[in-house]
C-alpha cells in the first residue's frame, strides 16, 4: 500500500466511474475486519489509509480513566498525559498498534475489495442505465435459446426475452439482430436482469414514435393501442394541430412509415384510426376498414350498438371476431354489430330478437378477455 497504489486507485475510479473516497472507506472497513480476525484484536481498533501516501496504520482507541480495568480498552490518566498533557478523564486516546506484517494482509484485502466494488459499481451503472430506458426500445443480437428464454446481447449486458414474449411470426436464430421493448428491469444477486418483449403493445407505440416525427415532436399523440401480436393491431391517433392529419402522418408517403413498422413486426397488419372524444365516432372509426352506418351508445351498460352495410358485416367482425375484438380493446366499449337488413326498422336500444341471434355479431365479455 503506497503512492503507486493510490495512483492506480485514482485511475481506476476515473475509468469505472467509482467514487474514490467510497472505495477507500470500503477498503478501510475490510482491513479492520481482517485485522481483528488475524490478530484477535479488541473491537476498539480502526484502520486509517493516508489519502496521498497510501500508508496504512492501525489505531487502538482507549478511554482515559483513573484506574483501568481492561488495558485493551482503557488507559490510565497518567499514561495518557505522558503522551499529551491535555488529556482529561473521559477523553479517547488513539494509539498506533500496526502489526509488522500488516502490509501483506492490507494488500491482499485491498485487492479483493477493489475487485468486488468494481463489479458492484459496474452492475449499478448498468442497472441505472437500463432502468432509465424501461419501456423503451433496444436493439440487440440473439445469442442463444433454451426451453424458456431467448438471450439477447445488448453490448454492455445480456437481456432475456421469454418465449412467451416472442411473436408467433418470429424466427430467431443466433446472430440475428432484433429490436425489442424493455418490459422490466430488476436487481438480482447476479446483477441487473433486463426482461424484453416483442408482444407488448408498447413496442408498437415506440416503433411509431421512431418512424413518425410528428409523434416524436408531440404534434400527433397515440391515444390508445390494441394488439394481437403477429396478427393485427390498431392504434388510435389524435392531432393537437388541426392542420395536421394524424392518420396521414402515421401512414406516410405511399405508406412508407407504416410499412417500416409492419416490416419490423414481421408483417403484422396495423390499422391506424382517428381518435375522437365522441364515443360513437370513435367506435365507428375503430371498426375500420368496415364502414359504419350508425352507432348508438348505451352508457350504463358500456355497450356500443352499431349498424354496418349488409356486405360489410363479416369485414366489421373480422376473422374469428378479430376486428371487433381489437376495436373493443381500443375503445374500451363492448360492441354489438348488426347489418342493415338485420336492424331493419328496429330501435337499436331494444333487445335484438332471439330469432336473429345467430346472425347478430355480438362482442361478448369473453371476446374482451381473450389474449
Amino acid at each position: 500500500m503506497n503512492v503507486e497504489f493510490i495512483e492506480a486507485l485514482n485511475q481506476l475510479a476515473k475509468e469505472k466511474g467509482i467514487d474514490r473516497e467510497t472505495l477507500l472507506e470500503a477498503i478501510e472497513a475490510a482491513l479492520i475486519s481482517g485485522y481483528k480476525r488475524n490478530f484477535n484484536s479488541a473491537p476498539n481498533a480502526h484502520v486509517d489509509i493516508h489519502r496521498e501516501l497510501g500508508t496504512v496504520r492501525v489505531f487502538a482507541r482507549k478511554d482515559v480513566v483513573e484506574e483501568p480495568t481492561d488495558t485493551r480498552l482503557e488507559i490510565s490518566l497518567d499514561a495518557a498525559r505522558d503522551m499529551n498533557p491535555n488529556y482529561q478523564i473521559g477523553d479517547v486516546v488513539e494509539i498506533e498498534v500496526t502489526p509488522r506484517d500488516f502490509g501483506r494482509i492490507a494488500a491482499q484485502t485491498a485487492k479483493q475489495v477493489v475487485t468486488q466494488r468494481i463489479r458492484e459499481a459496474e452492475r449499478s451503472v448498468i442497472y441505472g442505465k437500463f432502468a432509465d430506458k424501461e419501456e423503451e426500445i433496444v436493439s440487440g443480437i440473439v445469442q442463444r435459446q433454451d426451453g424458456r428464454n431467448v438471450y439477447v446481447d445488448l453490448g454492455e449486458t445480456e437481456a432475456v426475452l421469454p418465449l412467451s414474449e416472442v411473436m408467433p411470426t418470429d424466427v430467431l436464430k443466433p446472430g440475428d439482430r432484433i429490436r425489442a421493448f424493455i418490459a422490466k428491469v430488476e436487481r438480482t444477486t447476479k446483477g441487473p436482469q433486463i426482461v424484453l418483449s416483442r408482444v407488448n403493445p408498447g413496442l408498437l407505440k415506440r416503433l411509431f414514435e421512431l418512424e413518425v416525427p410528428e409523434i416524436f415532436e408531440g404534434v400527433v399523440e397515440i391515444r390508445a393501442v390494441s394488439r394481437e401480436a403477429g396478427h393485427r393491431s390498431k392504434i388510435a391517433v389524435h392531432s393537437r394541430n388541426p392542420e395536421v392529419d394524424p392518420v396521414g402522418a402515421c401512414v406516410g408517403s405511399r405508406g412508407s412509415r407504416v410499412q417500416a413498422v409492419v416490416n419490423e413486426l414481421r408483417g403484422e397488419k396495423v390499422d391506424i384510426v382517428k381518435w375522437s372524444e365522441d364515443p360513437a365516432e370513435f367506435v365507428a372509426n375503430a371498426l375500420s376498414p368496415a364502414k359504419v352506418v350508425e352507432v348508438q351508445i348505451l352508457e350504463d351498460e358500456k355497450i356500443a350498438r352499431t349498424i354496418v352495410p349488409d356486405y360489410q358485416l363479416s369485414l366489421a367482425i373480422g376473422k374469428e371476431g378479430q376486428n371487433a375484438r381489437l376495436a373493443a380493446k381500443l375503445t374500451g366499449w363492448k360492441i354489438d354489430i348488426k347489418s342493415e337488413r338485420q336492424a331493419g326498422g328496429l330501435d337499436l336500444f331494444e333487445e335484438f330478437p332471439e330469432e336473429d341471434a345467430e346472425e347478430v355479431a355480438t362482442l361478448s365479455s369473453d371476446w374482451l378477455n381473450e389474449p
